[in-house]
């Protein structure tokens, strides 16, 4: 039985951690590797994305901050229509070595915490790890300009004068 392909990234930037020194990592897709990012991520496009990340080691870990901005084009929840969509996003990220948490171990995780990614060796993939920020800020449930008018034309306003619970209502108001 033979292990199943592990695909590669769509945008893979590999950081050798003895390089790093004080200076920012700037980061920025070329035209291909939006294009397949945007398919991985579901999304019409990906027009332009930057990161500019400072890394640091700690002991055995390993600390990346900094920003992401894109310009995405996405579809509306309500509508479908594709819509411009920016992102300005902070990235802070911890890579830590493997096991460094016991596999049945409960991670109760707050929302100003660094995400954790496992690394072994000397090197991280900092491109998948803001590819992965991106994916996280993409609101899949965004509504674009046009989504108060599909939901007039296609009656999605929860009208509560119509549907199951309009007619439980009017037997309720019989008694």
């Amino acid at each position: 039985m033979s292990a199943a392909a592990v695909p590669s990234p769509e945008f893979s930037r590999i950081v050798d951690l003895r390089q790093v020194n004080d200076a920012p990592i700037v980061l920025e897709p070329d035209e291909a590797e939006r294009r397949r990012l945007a398919a991985r991520f579901g999304i019409s496009a990906i027009d332009a994305m930057h990161a500019e990340v400072m890394v640091r080691r700690e002991a055995d870990k390993v600390l990346a901050n900094g920003r992401l901005t894109a310009a995405i084009v996405q579809a509306c929840a309500i509508s479908g229509e594709d819509f411009p969509v920016r992102i300005d996003e902070p990235i802070a990220l911890r890579f830590v070595p493997p096991g460094h948490h016991a596999p049945d171990e409960e991670l109760e995780i707050r929302a100003d915490e660094c995400d954790e990614i496992e690394f072994d060796g000397l090197t991280i993939d900092l491109g998948e790890a803001v590819a992965q920020s991106l994916a996280l800020a993409i609101d899949p449930f965004a509504e674009g300009p046009e989504a108060d008018r599909a939901r007039a034309e296609h009656k999605l306003g929860g009208d509560v004068a119509s549907g199951p619970f309009a007619a439980l209502a009017a037997l309720k108001k019989k008694d």
